[in-house]
């Protein structure tokens, strides 16, 4: 029988409770309603990222089931990906917009929209929604659907909603969601350290 506590990540030194617990669950609940709260202050808490300069270049798409938004997003995910995506209670899709308004490119944009990315990962978790983020997905095609600028790039597709039951999954997500957790060691991880 499943339990939640199993997937918890055994870790070498401390963490915070958050980070420990959360994992990135194939399996949604496609019954319960999105926790709009929730929700909420997982976008909240990405808003509230840190940027270099303050540039704050992320933008996001966000598609709750049953909308033409979330069909838009869920028509460009890859094949294994659409297998169970379409369950969860929204896809987001963060946005790296790689140019200042004067047209002079932005560097760092991609890590910026990353830690907004990992920001509302760690507060979705925190108020009990489940996350899953994606590279899978036809970039071009979700672009055109948007009608995004170029200097605008699709980074990835997250799926966010409530945990659903890995045993009533089918074999091969399920086979994924129980394997055990692990990580590369921090020594073969850190490249110099003095």
């Amino acid at each position: 029988m499943f339990a939640v506590a199993d997937r918890y990540a055994v870790t070498d030194v401390p963490v915070l409770d958050v980070f420990a617990e959360r994992w990135s669950t194939r399996v949604f609940d496609a019954a319960a309603p999105l926790d709009e709260e929730a929700f909420a202050s997982a976008l909240e808490a990405a808003r509230w990222a840190p940027s270099a300069s303050n540039t704050q270049p992320w933008r996001l798409i966000v598609g709750r089931r049953g909308t033409a938004t979330h069909e838009k997003v869920f028509d460009a995910l890859m094949g294994f990906n659409q297998a169970w995506a379409g369950d969860a209670g929204a896809l987001v899709v963060f946005l790296a917009d790689t140019r200042r308004e004067d047209g002079e490119p932005l560097p760092w944009a991609v890590y910026d929209t990353g830690q907004a990315a990992a920001f509302f990962t760690v507060q979705a978790h925190a108020g009990g929604l489940f996350t899953h983020q994606m590279g899978g997905f036809e970039r071009e095609q979700l672009a055109e659907a948007f009608g995004l600028p170029e200097h605008v790039q699709p980074l990835a597709v997250m799926a966010v909603g409530a945990l659903g039951d890995p045993e009533q999954a089918p074999e091969k997500i399920r086979e994924r969601e129980l394997t055990p957790r692990t990580r590369r060691p921090l020594d073969e991880t850190i490249i110099a350290a003095d």
